[in-house]
């Protein structure tokens, strides 16, 4: 059985190996992952999928839009996959607080940061690899079909930069 604390430390070494880069991450995380046993790789996913699913607000999403400068719904995803990918604190700051991501991140670039998708797939890679069949239904409640909380018009700039005052100060003016 996987513990929480290891699933981080596999984030953050992976992270940390591939620069942050979240491509070079995936890869690493992929090989990293093919050295456990099937049934560690799928407490990996199925850590990975609850944090996926509880990062599904539309406060999040906000803040995924005012980084991206727009988020489309499988933007939004990948952005979800990323922000794992940058650790425990960067995550549980921003589902905490999604404003904070403007203290949290050290820096961005909006052509390599942001987009996790690979990140999403490194679990099941390995399963695959591993075991050479696709990995089984986790078990764990799936995501709303809604985000949750008040939606956000992500039309409607001012109330952007109303809600999320620190990251429009420093990504968006």
């Amino acid at each position: 059985m996987m513990e929480e604390l290891e699933f981080w430390e596999l984030v953050d070494a992976t992270r940390e190996a591939a620069e942050g880069d979240p491509e070079d991450q995936a890869d690493l995380l992929v090989d990293r992952l093919v050295q456990l046993d099937p049934e560690s790789v799928l407490d990996f996913s199925r850590h990975f999928e609850s944090r996926y699913n509880r990062a599904y607000t539309w406060d999040l999403w906000g803040a995924a839009w005012v980084l991206l400068d727009g988020a489309s719904d499988d933007a939004f995803d990948f952005f979800r996959c990323w922000l794992i990918g940058q650790g425990r604190e960067v995550f549980e700051g921003a589902v905490h607080d999604p404003d904070s991501l403007a203290d949290l991140l050290a820096d961005f670039d909006e052509e390599i940061d942001g987009d996790g998708e690979e990140l999403g797939y490194a679990p099941d890679e390995a399963y695959e690899q591993l075991t050479g069949t696709v990995a089984p239904d986790l078990g764990i409640a799936p995501a709303p079909a809604e985000p949750e909380g008040t939606p956000v018009d992500f039309e409607n700039e001012r109330a952007l930069a109303e809600r999320y005052p620190k990251l429009w100060d420093r990504f968006r003016e």
